[in-house]
């Protein structure tokens, strides 16, 4: 489905009495996005808990073992940039399907992997696969679901925190098995809502009015926007610092897979419920720009904290799970921000924009890793706070081109 050219802005009070009433109210196709976004979500944290497991069985190093996310994350970014032309061709319900049937097929041969490399590529199939589901479901509830952008927007970042924490969970918890029975897990899983979507997602109603094709090269155009550039710079620096947590913070924590899990539990419900209940009221309270500025710093002093403390594993994780609820603040309102950036359709807008977030998520599990090996194994944590910091000088930078979010906002 096609969207209109700019997105309707709510008032600030707005937002916050949707994300308070009516929330779930909403047809059962919205539901059946949201099962899945959750199921979908769930693969990127989920080999968190086995990550140290792996290297002890695959006789892997850590830069290798991180470059499960970096595969991962290389693949999504670049394939972010054909999801809106997929999606416009075969349909909302034909990309999600296609992208979840590549993960449960892409999981299940993880299953039988004999070797780091094997397991690094699949991951990358993975990533293909999560790309043709993530860039399309956010367009996807908001198209399907009662009560505006808004409300829609904390839906998909409630199902992205439920995900992110489940995975882990369900990771450390058959991981405590063996490191190969979180991916059967996940490709059981993803076969459920496959089916889920089949049966209960609408097939696309047919109009007189042609679905418009979105060329190839719609999101680099859509890049031309400085605001939309910006946002997408800041959430490619931010993310060096989430994915440092993700992929390079099990090692230090000295804990068993399963306790890794309720750790990245934790991280991930202070995620989930910050992002419904909290991030509204900041950005009601302080404007989106200045309550991502502040959720920024204090990831950064999060980030610092761990690289001082590191070799205090209890320090680590109480900075990891806190973590979660300043990112969980912070990704609903770069999210939304996002979508009132540039008078561009949301899903180009989406993929211009998830293009540059996964590219600073690929960078940063290897360069943590490396950087533990070379240097000492504070410094990815220094490194990642940097990154963070830096992201806060370009919005400094930036600010005129990104102020219009704010007053958009403020209903003015």
């Amino acid at each position: 489905m096609a969207f209109a050219e700019k997105t309707t802005t709510l008032a600030p009070e707005t937002v916050l009495e949707e994300s308070k009433h009516g929330l779930l109210h909403q047809p059962i196709a919205v539901w059946a996005v949201f099962f899945a976004s959750i199921t979908a979500f769930m693969g990127m944290g989920l080999v968190n808990p086995v990550l140290p497991t792996i290297a002890d069985n695959l006789e892997a190093s850590k830069s290798e073992v991180t470059l499960l996310f970096t595969s991962y994350n290389a693949v999504m970014a670049f394939a972010m940039l054909i999801t809106g032309a997929i999606s416009s061709r075969i349909g909302q319900k034909g990309t999600l399907m296609l992208g979840i049937a590549v993960i449960a097929v892409v999981a299940g041969f993880a299953s039988q992997a004999d070797s780091i490399w094997t397991l690094v590529a699949l991951r990358g199939g993975w990533g293909l696969g999560n790309a043709l589901f993530v860039a399309t479901a956010l367009a996807a509830i908001v198209s399907l679901s009662s009560g505006g952008t808004a409300k829609a927007i904390i839906l998909y970042e409630a199902a992205v925190g439920l995900g992110i924490s489940i995975g882990p969970l369900l990771g450390g918890t058959l991981g405590s098995i063996t490191w190969r029975a979180p991916f059967v897990g996940v490709a059981t899983i993803m076969v459920i809502a496959f089916l889920v979507l089949l049966f209960l997602m609408p097939k696309p109603v047919a109009t007189a009015t042609p679905v418009k094709k979105i060329s190839l090269i719609a999101p680099f155009q859509a890049m031309k926007h400085r605001s939309l550039l910006t946002l997408g710079i800041v959430a490619a620096l931010y993310n060096v610092g989430f994915f440092t947590i993700m992929a390079y913070a099990p090692f230090v924590m000295k804990l068993p897979a399963q306790g890794l899990g309720f750790v990245f539990l934790g991280w991930g419900m202070l995620l989930a419920l910050t992002s419904v209940l909290t991030a509204p009221k900041l950005k009601q309270w302080l404007g989106t720009i200045k309550a991502m500025v502040l959720m920024l710093l204090l990831f950064a002093v999060l980030l610092l904290l761990m690289g001082i403390f590191t070799e205090t594993p209890a320090v680590v994780i109480v900075c990891v799970i806190l973590a979660g609820a300043v990112l969980g603040n912070n990704n609903t309102l770069i999210t939304t921000a996002v979508m009132d950036a540039a008078p561009v359709e949301r899903s180009t807008a989406s993929a211009a924009y998830s293009f540059l977030r996964f590219l600073g998520a690929a960078i940063a599990p290897f360069m943590a890793g490396k950087l533990a090996e070379i240097y000492n194994a504070n410094l990815p944590f220094y490194v990642g706070s940097a990154f963070v910091l830096l992201s806060v000088v370009i919005i400094g930078v930036n600010l005129k081109h990104i102020r219009h979010i704010d007053t958009a906002d403020s209903g003015h």
